[in-house]
């Protein structure tokens, strides 16, 4: 479990990643990138940026390539702001949260539409047994325990 100081490293590192990508990198192949985040190794020689690209699969391949042309500039910049005695390696990751959060949500209609037809076709319908199957004293044994027999 990373400390307090690595947690704090690597939202500095998001930071400066960020406003340099917005900033210096003038490759045409980058999109509308957003770095969603930035983890680090225990002993801080290595940091994963996570991003996102708006836009379709070609965006994505065109902004991925740019990400790693620039890298080696945006690890010297990182270096210079942080003023660290070893900069951390730049790996950049395509953030999956978007993904799977489209693919929770297309599930989670399905299931709307399963409720809803499962409701359908219970109108009108009856219980094969009583409609409580729960069972319940009898009334004389509620007064033969209130009597104490």
């Amino acid at each position: 479990m990373p400390g307090p100081r690595n947690a704090k490293l690597a939202d500095q590192i998001k930071v400066i990643l960020a406003s340099t990508i917005e900033r210096r990198v003038k490759d045409p192949r980058l999109g509308f990138v957003t770095i969603t985040e930035v983890r680090l190794t225990g002993d801080n020689r290595e940091a994963t940026a996570f991003y996102t690209v708006l836009g379709d699969d070609e965006a994505r391949a065109g902004s991925a390539a740019a990400l790693e042309s620039a890298r080696g500039m945006l690890r010297s910049t990182v270096g210079q702001q942080l003023g660290m005695k070893f900069t951390p390696t730049l790996t950049f990751v395509l953030d999956a949260t978007p993904d799977t959060a489209k693919h929770m949500e297309d599930l989670l209609a399905q299931v709307q539409v399963n409720d809803a037809a499962a409701a359908a076709a219970a109108v009108g319908k009856q219980y094969a047994g009583e409609a409580d199957p729960y069972r319940k004293p009898r009334e004389e044994d509620e007064t033969d325990a209130a009597e104490g027999r």
